[in-house]
């Protein structure tokens, strides 16, 4: 069985999320972006086919974005700890939020005190939060 679009909820979910999916120019839009894309993702099993649809657009609109203005070049001389840092406070996160992205306390706190570092599988989950590519936090 095969879903089809419906084009009028399309277009209402557009009017209603007040944006309107085109090439990301500036940090502006991209802020506006990522806060879209982070509610439909919150949404996970009770998304709409026009949600999920708007969704996978959005990413591919915000992974082009990141790619053209945070390349990974850019990152090299930087520790996957400052990137984390970076990223948090971009985001206004506070200790409690990371602890509930993360699962962890301990983990949080010894990654952010420097005593361990973000594995694969940590790296995966920031990656998917921060919609970035998981090896920026990664020491390769």
């Amino acid at each position: 069985m095969t879903l089809t679009l419906n084009k009028a909820n399309y277009l209402q979910l557009l009017t209603d999320s007040k944006i309107i999916p085109k090439l990301i120019d500036n940090e502006t839009e991209y802020q506006e972006y990522l806060a879209v894309a982070e509610k439909l993702i919150a949404k996970r099993q009770n998304r709409t086919l026009e949600e999920s649809v708007l969704l996978k657009l959005l990413v591919k609109l915000i992974e082009d974005y990141e790619e053209k203005t945070y390349e990974i070049d850019d990152w090299a001389n930087v520790s996957p700890l400052e990137i984390l840092e970076h990223f948090i406070e971009s985001k206004g996160l506070s200790t409690e939020e990371l602890v509930k992205i993360m699962g962890s306390e301990k983990i949080v706190n010894d990654i952010r005190k420097g005593k361990e570092n973000i594995n694969k599988i940590q790296a995966q989950i920031l990656g998917n939060y921060f919609q970035i590519s998981p090896n920026l936090f990664l020491n390769i």
